[in-house]
């Protein structure tokens, strides 16, 4: 697949402290890529240098296209209204107004409110809008959805994967992991400038990567069991937790066990660790 984004070796400084010491990584074109980390792991340091608003000192950063950004931070003019700053950046970009993106994004309910009035949702929707005037083959997002409530957000999620099957590439930094598990196609873990995890969120969460449970609740009650490749915890009202790194092993053995019992399953599920959780753990390894 082709390449949207490079960056290589990307070192940045401020005064004698090093916030990236090296960081590589690439985005491939038509993909949803997060950059995540805690506070100060780098992530809108390298938004802000693949944007070009910000210098670094050593490295390269390839960009395969037109870039649009949505800024973590950003304002207008108080007493402009939206239409009127969507109009004043498509002079700026030498563009034509795209009414299509004007309705499809809800502005037109709110053309003539001036931007001091609007709602947090309003003004992200507005932003994003802007963002596309150049129709970017790239649109940045650094946190697209932060102060947003919960129809906000699915609503904005909702034209993200539209920008997304469009055929363009994003690429965003994010602290929502809901956010970040029901949109990305890939996500990289920021830890003090560096790598620390790229890949999927199900190879984030697989079971090779720590402890599973299974959680299951039978008919009847059943003498304590000695299990191979887990371990058994008896909860309340025939419930029972089996903790195991071995899910498929784990899961044979107890079924084979309870069918030799005679004893019925009435419910079963299969739970990994969270994308929250695995993200707290990597950022706290080494402390």
């Amino acid at each position: 697949m082709a390449t949207a984004v490079e960056v290589i070796n990307l070192v940045k400084r401020y005064e004698n402290n090093t916030v990236i010491p090296g960081l590589t990584i690439s985005v491939r074109q038509g993909e949803i890529f997060a950059l995540l980390g805690a506070n100060g792991a780098g992530k809108t340091t390298t938004l802000e240098c693949i944007e070009g608003i910000r210098s670094y000192h050593e490295g390269d950063i390839r960009v395969h296209g037109r870039i649009g950004v949505q800024l973590q931070s950003s304002s207008l003019l108080e007493n402009i209204t939206a239409i009127e700053a969507y109009k004043l950046f498509c002079l700026w970009n030498k563009s034509k107004i795209d009414k299509e993106t004007l309705h499809s994004f809800g502005i037109m309910e709110f053309r003539n409110k001036q931007y001091r009035t609007l709602s947090t949702g309003q003004k992200r929707r507005l932003h994003l809008a802007i963002a596309l005037i150049n129709d970017p083959d790239i649109v940045i997002l650094d946190e697209p959805t932060a102060g947003l409530d919960v129809e906000g957000r699915v609503s904005l999620h909702k034209e993200i994967r539209k920008i997304r099957d469009s055929g363009k590439t994003i690429l965003m930094a994010s602290h929502d992991m809901a956010e970040v598990e029901s949109l990305c196609d890939r996500i990289a873990i920021l830890k003090e400038g560096k790598l620390a995890f790229l890949g999927t969120a199900d190879e984030l969460t697989g079971s090779h990567f720590g402890e599973s449970k299974i959680s299951f609740r039978v008919r009847n009650q059943f003498p304590e069991i000695k299990l191979s490749y887990s371990k058994l915890d008896q909860s309340e009202r025939n419930y029972f937790t089996v903790t195991t790194t071995e899910i498929a092993d784990a899961l044979y053995e107890l079924l084979t066990l309870l069918k030799e019992m005679d004893n019925e399953v009435l419910d079963i599920k299969i739970e990994h660790a969270s994308l929250e959780e695995r993200f707290i753990e990597i950022a706290k390894e080494g402390r």
